[in-house]
């Protein structure tokens, strides 16, 4: 599968299931929200202390199935090593992740206090590999 059909799919669909590795090697599952920032990486906001980051920490590579609302039909996985972006170099991108994932905030000074105080990280995947049951087109 095109890379980059599989990451216009992921820009259109936000729902996804992240694949982490535990420490014994076991699949970590965990639904998340993705969106695609403007350098083409498929990123997701989840607090500093989750599982997913802990894994992540130790194995920086993911894998996410993403689909549509409708849950059934097309779909993609895509795959790739992760970059964790703590606070405060974090602040920013989780800025830039709302807006495409939600729009705009009612109060951004909220939103900044609350992603301080549940300590977000910003994952960003770089694509290295996709599969999946998507239209040719792209245009799911």
């Amino acid at each position: 599968m095109d890379l980059r059909q599989a990451v216009r799919f992921v820009a259109r669909n936000r729902r996804a299931v992240m694949h982490t590795y535990r420490a014994d090697g076991g699949p970590q599952l965990s639904p998340v929200l993705a969106g695609v920032d403007g350098e083409g990486r498929v990123i997701v906001s989840t607090r500093e202390t989750t599982a997913k980051v802990a894994n992540l920490r130790r194995r920086p590579e993911a894998a996410l199935c993403v689909f549509t609302e409708a849950f059934f039909g097309e779909w993609v996985r895509v795959s790739g090593p992760v970059e964790i972006v703590s606070m405060p170099e974090a602040l920013e991108p989780l800025i830039d992740y709302y807006r495409r994932v939600a729009g705009e905030h009612p109060d951004w000074r909220e939103y900044a206090e609350a992603m301080e105080r549940e300590r977000r990280v910003l994952l960003r995947m770089t694509v290295t590999e996709a599969a999946g049951s998507i239209r040719p087109d792209g245009d799911a």
